[in-house]
């Protein structure tokens, strides 16, 4: 069943890694630089949003069924994806994809809250934590080989067989009796959680470039997106069934690891959607060098989930977690001071130590909520943590897009450029035979803009950072695993 459950997680992690590495190729493919963003937010937000449903259906009907039924639409959106004639069709097809993500990462961890005890949990979410780093490593690789030699839509096709095997497994090896009761589902909660994100996004992603921050619609879908999250609250406290339960979040260690998990999802988007971007883009480096700055991100997060694992039954969560915050600031700082010139050794050396960072606070958080919660709610306490870290990424994607759009029409403005260049330029400098048809100005002009623009994305990125230390300050001293 362990393995089982490592391969449902590593089609999930995989998926990470490769999309981000194949993106610079398939914009420049299928152009429409703006919908760049879009390509992640999509993904994210379906899976944010259906995390909690999922936890919740798991906890009512059992592991079996639900992941099984997310698994099967995450294969379909992946086929689909392989297929897309366009940016405005993959990113449909990534709502697909997205929609069934949901399912996969926390029934995962949760299975494994089930049929392991507490001590063994902390040893388990590091051996489970090695499928990011076999990930890591495969993942750009593969994405880097596929798209310089066979075609970026095979990228999204490896999933379809590991899947398939991850589907016979549970079937052959997880066996639970599930309490036959009358059932309640809160789809008017996931609804208007549905609606608030989404609006959210739109006004993150299009403020500064379609729309005026200052203009009806932005103004409108923000006073929604708000609206909607007041009525979300409200019914979520009068419902039977609860998507998110909040009496979870009473309890300060759960408090604290939800609120850091959603400004680590910032930082974990800013790093794996941009810095491919920036390698071949600014740097000049081939896919799958982009890719290998990224893969040590991943190298770094099982490292240091395998010795979360072993410190917080030493000298707990609290510790362990500060231990981490101090690396997440450690790895932005060198996103900061990151050049043109600089090597791609430079840029790796700040992804490991991200890396370092979600490894040790995830892995303390996960142990810590598992081991505060009962039977019937370790899986919406799951999926609670996962979808905070899932909004973190969506609103981060949404964020970091707007900004880079904004501050590169920003860049081309004022230097006299707008009618000649636009967004869609900087999608010819992430192809090289594109890239030669620019001329000698114009590539340095939209390498220095998209350098420019990336800064401000880091620095945003640090940002989060310094607030995710401040809130794993706040964690209960003294709690460990026992």
């Amino acid at each position: 069943m362990l393995v089982t459950v490592m391969l449902a997680m590593f089609m999930a992690a995989i998926e990470a890694t490769i999309v981000a590495t194949a993106m610079p190729a398939i914009v420049a493919e299928l152009g429409d630089f703006s919908l760049y963003s879009w390509v992640f937010s999509s993904y994210l937000l379906m899976n944010a949003v259906t995390v909690l449903i999922y936890g919740k259906l798991s906890d009512l009907y059992g592991r079996k069924p639900v992941l099984t039924f997310g698994i099967v639409v995450f294969l379909i959106g992946s086929i689909l994806c392989g297929f897309a004639p366009s940016m405005e069709w993959l990113i449909f097809f990534r709502f697909i994809q997205g929609f069934g993500a949901g399912a996969v990462m926390p029934i995962a961890s949760t299975i494994v809250g089930d049929i392991y005890t507490k001590e063994e949990r902390a040893k388990i979410q590091g051996y489970l934590s090695s499928v990011w780093g076999i990930s890591a490593i495969m993942g750009p690789a593969l994405g880097g080989l596929l798209v310089e030699f066979v075609s970026w839509r095979f990228v999204f096709w490896l999933n379809v067989p590991l899947g398939i095997l991850a589907i016979i497994g549970l079937y052959l090896f997880l066996h639970e009796t599930i309490e036959k009761k009358k059932q309640s589902i809160d789809f008017v909660g996931a609804i208007l959680l549905t609606l608030s994100v989404t609006s959210f996004m739109f006004v993150l992603v299009e403020g500064g470039v379609r729309w005026k921050w200052i203009s009806l619609p932005t103004i409108a879908l923000l006073v929604f997106s708000i609206f909607a999250f007041l009525i979300f609250i409200y019914v979520e406290r009068k419902a039977k069934d609860p998507m998110m339960p909040f009496d979870l979040w009473k309890k300060r260690s759960i408090l604290i690891a939800n609120l850091t998990s959603l400004t680590t999802g910032v930082i974990l988007i800013g790093l794996s959607t941009f810095l491919p971007t920036f390698v071949q883009g600014v740097m000049e480096e081939p896919a799958i060098i982009a890719g290998l700055t990224l893969t040590t991100m991943s190298i770094g997060w099982p490292i240091a989930a395998t010795l979360a694992g072993k410190s917080i039954l030493k000298i707990g969560y609290r510790t362990t977690s500060i231990i981490g915050g101090i690396s997440l600031i450690l790895g932005s700082i060198i996103f900061i001071i990151l050049k043109s010139n600089d090597s791609p050794l430079f840029a790796a050396t700040g992804s490991f130590l991200i890396g370092i960072g979600m490894g040790l606070t995830t892995t303390a958080f996960i142990v810590s909520i598992q081991s505060n919660v009962n039977w019937n709610k370790r899986g919406v306490a799951t999926a609670t943590n996962m979808f905070m870290r899932n909004v973190g990424s969506t609103i981060g994607a949404a964020l970091l897009g707007g900004i880079l759009n904004t501050q590169l029409i920003n860049f081309f403005s004022k230097h006299g450029v707008e009618d000649t260049l636009s967004l869609d330029s900087t999608a010819m400098l992430l192809d090289q035979s594109q890239r030669n048809h620019l001329s000698e100005e114009g590539q340095v002009l939209i390498q220095d803009g998209l350098s420019f623009a990336l800064n401000s994305v880091y620095w945003v990125v640090f940002l989060f950072a310094i607030i995710s230390f401040i809130l794993i300050l706040f964690l209960p001293k003294g709690e460990k695993a026992d």
